[in-house]
């Protein structure tokens, strides 16, 4: 603490009072960062309280047989230059009243320590109902099985159980990698509605064990484990278990094992279930053992080691960098920086100890808050999109937490807060300076408006060559690679099967022709069924020797002859419409584009500007487009594969599909011919984007714009 307010205007109300620090309160030491700490426990509700060094020996010079005058004096003439001033000792005083960790000389007023603790149980029920996609149930005290149990599995904390847990991941890892494959090939559907009830059995087990990971590690440690119950984590019901003792632990090492106690026994048990999962055949174990391996990964990259969630990897940081309380310290990092740089306030507080502390807290904040932002947006679009009502009430929850309650708290503090008194007219202007400028700046400033849309490289001439017949490849009448003209042979197919039949059929046509001679004089009522079979028999001739004239693949038209895999087929038997090539003009090339749904409207209610093709590859080259061709009319298969999901591009494609290229949702196709660039290789197949600038406006009018399109595409509003 510091000692720059050693006077206070409330300090009269105080100095003669007697009090002391309840008998049952533990107290801890700790080091952080080489200084000093203690840590206040209170053994009835199980809250922590931390003290730097100054201000616990000013508190534990109190005692009922000195006054709050007499305690200070003593604690600045023990240490005059980091004693608390009069001002800290009564905030200090305050948060421990609140508390109720503090006894007084006087009768104990039963109706404040009520009112205490009503306020008490409304900040927590305020706190749940503003995280209600995370409340919290308590339901058992596990204290007294954990230990029970610990005497019998106290080894697995040991070198025997580290080495155990390293072979048992390490095994899972490699037989992992050795069925690569399958995995790839079942996770495709590891979110199909007859795998929900799997899926959250797993994520359920894997959750109790995760809790009782780190409920023994504190256990084990000497922490309590009085808390035990079920989170409704976006109203799915998994276990929790609260291990705040662990911040009382002196050894940092012990804190950390306690934070990563359940990654590590969530990873131990997803490796057993990866051996359960090479070893069974496809079942309800089966896939059981699969999602729980699946599970355990995600969760513990998304959310547990997410040290920008108040999760496992949260606590992990905070004892990593040895800044406790990492989230609190980094909003009063903010508050810091704006109070003083921007309102003025030149007696506010820097919370941090040092610059490297400062930056830390500075850019957790702000990622913190960002990444919240996104995380809660994708979960509440993620439940409204299933459950409309219910997603709902989630956004008004949310925006009167997170938006209304905020800002009528900033306004009040703007206008009422004591800590603004002496430059409140700086900061009433600094905030109206900044929303005016916020927005000029995001509803009245034009901005330049792109949109983009993935495509490919495609020759402009290019003609699939199929097999016309069903036949044999023999002969290879033009090689690859090669420019060739307008009906040059590619191809020779061989079929025996047609040359017997064309000969049949013409025997037929023999017979047909002599017994229709035959009845123009013995039975001429047979005259007419003889020459419709005669007719027939020669439309099936013609047909066959079409089929014959066939079996010689011709170029449609010049270019060049690609087919690079066809030397391999050589003497394989392929079916009719089999593509054996492709012959391509390779001198001039086109850009086919695919616009989704939501942007279509740009295509056809704007003047499009100045459009520009860039390639992967080569993004800082630009390909002039000369003209181009807006196909009006929905499209569902995709120009190429790539541009799907499954080929890395940004269109939703049908699962079942093997090529890749059934798009899930109807496009739009633009096609633009491409002038040449001296140095971009332009060849067949690759992708790219092409942008468009759009009339100018606000960066307001756009995003309003595209939320409306996404509540739009989404929920039908």
């Amino acid at each position: 603490m510091t000692t720059d307010s050693l006077s206070s205007e409330s300090w009269h109300r105080l100095a003669d009072q007697r009090l002391a620090l309840r008998p049952d309160v533990r107290v801890r030491r700790q080091f952080f960062r080489g200084e000093l700490w203690y840590v206040l426990e209170d053994p009835l509700t199980n809250q922590f309280f931390r003290l730097a060094a100054p201000a616990y020996e000013f508190v534990a010079r109190m005692d009922r047989g000195r006054t709050v005058q007499q305690a200070w004096e003593a604690a600045v003439r023990a240490r005059p230059d980091t004693a608390p001033g009069q001002e800290e000792v009564v905030r200090l005083l305050a948060q421990l009243h609140q508390a109720n960790l503090l006894l007084t000389e006087q009768p104990p007023d039963s109706v404040r320590l009520f009112q205490r603790a009503r306020q008490r149980r409304q900040r927590q029920w305020q706190t749940r109902l503003l995280g209600i996609m995370f409340a919290r149930i308590p339901l058992w005290d596990p204290d007294p099985f954990l230990q029970r149990l610990l005497p019998w599995i106290r080894w697995v904390f040991g070198p025997v159980g580290m080495v155990l847990w390293l072979g048992t991941v390490s095994g899972a890892i490699k037989v992992a990698l050795d069925h690569a494959p399958e995995l790839t090939r079942q996770t495709e559907g590891i979110l199909a509605p007859q795998n929900w009830f799997l899926l959250y059995a797993g994520f359920a087990l894997l959750k109790l064990v995760h809790e009782f990971g780190h409920a023994l590690l504190c256990r084990h440690f000497g922490g309590r484990v009085h808390t035990m119950g079920l989170m409704l984590l976006i109203f799915t019901p998994v276990p929790y278990v609260d291990v705040t003792s662990a911040w009382s632990f002196r050894s940092r090492t012990q804190r950390l094992w306690v934070g990563a106690g359940g990654m590590w026994a969530e990873l131990f048990v997803a490796a057993c279930m990866t051996f359960v999962w090479a070893a069974t055949a496809p079942g309800t174990l089966h896939s059981l053992a699969f999602n729980m391996m699946f599970l355990a990964s995600v969760s513990t990259v998304l959310f547990n080691a997410n040290p920008l969630m108040r999760f496992d990897g949260y606590y992990l940081l905070s004892d990593a960098l040895d800044i406790p309380n990492l989230y609190g310290r980094a909003n009063q990092m903010l508050a810091y920086w704006i109070e003083r740089h921007a309102f003025g306030r030149k007696e506010a507080e820097n919370p941090a100890r040092s610059r490297r502390e400062a930056v830390w807290l500075g850019l957790y904040a702000v990622c913190g808050h960002v990444y919240r932002v996104v995380i809660f947006a994708g979960i509440l679009l993620f439940v409204g999109k299933r459950y409309l009502l219910l997603g709902a009430l989630m956004a008004v929850v949310c925006l009167v937490g997170w938006v209304i309650v905020p800002m009528a708290r900033a306004v009040m503090y703007l206008l009422a807060s004591p800590r603004l008194e002496r430059c409140r007219g700086r900061a009433l202007g600094v905030a109206a300076g900044v929303l005016a400028g916020g927005f000029v700046l995001l509803g009245a400033i034009p901005f330049p408006h792109y949109f983009r849309a993935a495509g490919v490289v495609q020759a402009k001439d290019l003609t699939l060559i199929p097999a016309g017949i069903d036949g044999r490849i023999v002969e290879l009448l033009t090689p690859p690679g090669r420019q060739v003209q307008p009906g040059q042979p590619l191809v020779r197919l061989d079929n025996p099967e047609l040359e017997l039949e064309l000969q049949s059929a013409r025997a037929e046509w023999e017979e047909t022709v002599a017994r229709e001679r035959r009845a123009l004089h013995e039975a001429t009522a047979d005259v007419r069924p003889l020459a419709a079979r005669r007719q027939a028999v020669e439309q099936r001739i013609r047909e066959l020797e079409e089929e014959l004239a066939a079996r010689v693949v011709v170029a449609p038209h010049a270019g060049q002859w690609v087919a690079p895999e066809l030397d391999q087929a050589m003497g394989r038997w392929i079916p009719r419409g089999t593509v054996l090539g492709a012959v391509a003009n390779l001198e001039a090339y086109r850009f086919e584009a695919v616009v989704s749904q939501r942007e279509a409207a740009w295509l056809f209610q704007q003047q499009l500007k100045s459009p520009q093709v860039r390639l992967r590859g080569q993004a800082g080259e630009v390909l002039s487009v000369l003209r181009q061709t807006i196909i009006p009319a929905e499209h569902r298969r995709l120009p190429s594969a790539a541009l799907g999901w499954q080929g890395g591009g940004p269109l939703a494609v049908a699962m079942d599909d093997p090529e890749g290229r059934r798009a899930m949702e109807p496009f739009f196709v633009v096609r633009a011919d491409l002038a040449s660039h001296p140095r971009i290789a332009l060849l067949h197949g690759r992708s790219g984007q092409i942008r468009y600038r759009l009339a100018s406006e606000p960066l307001l009018s756009q995003w309003l714009r595209r939320l409306h399109q996404l509540l739009q595409r989404e929920y039908g509003w």
